[in-house]
């Protein structure tokens, strides 16, 4: 479980270590969407965030050090959608579902989505 939030940036460093990994800060750079217009050392600063945070290890490579996640993916997103979802709806899915369905928010597809799934776990 992650215990401290991450930034919007940081999720973008920690997307990009999610796709490809072990990675230094050089690599880690490169791989950032080229829109986020940022510098090696803005990465670097991210990378010693989440660090510090311990959502991410780095081992010494001769003189530079390559990252690695210490949270997967997925349990990251469980933990943030919990953590929006209790926020925002008190815990509870179907408001949320109401609320998107309330301002036509949900396409025809994603509703047939939600019915199969919706069948899946009554079956």
């Amino acid at each position: 479980m992650v215990a401290e939030r991450i930034s919007d940036a940081e999720h973008a460093v920690m997307t990009v270590l999610w796709s490809d990994s072990p990675l230094t800060a050089h690599e880690v750079a490169e791989r950032v969407p080229p829109d986020r217009g940022w510098s090696a050392n803005t990465v670097k600063t991210l990378l010693a965030r989440l660090v510090a945070k311990q959502v991410i290890a780095h081992e010494a490579d001769g003189r530079r050090y390559r990252y690695r996640p210490l949270v997967a993916q997925a349990d990251y997103v469980a933990t943030e959608s919990r953590r929006w979802l209790d926020r925002l709806f008190g815990g509870r899915l179907t408001p949320l579902v109401a609320h998107l369905a309330e301002r036509n928010a949900l396409s025809v597809d994603e509703i047939a989505e939600i019915e199969a799934l919706l069948r899946d776990l009554q079956a």
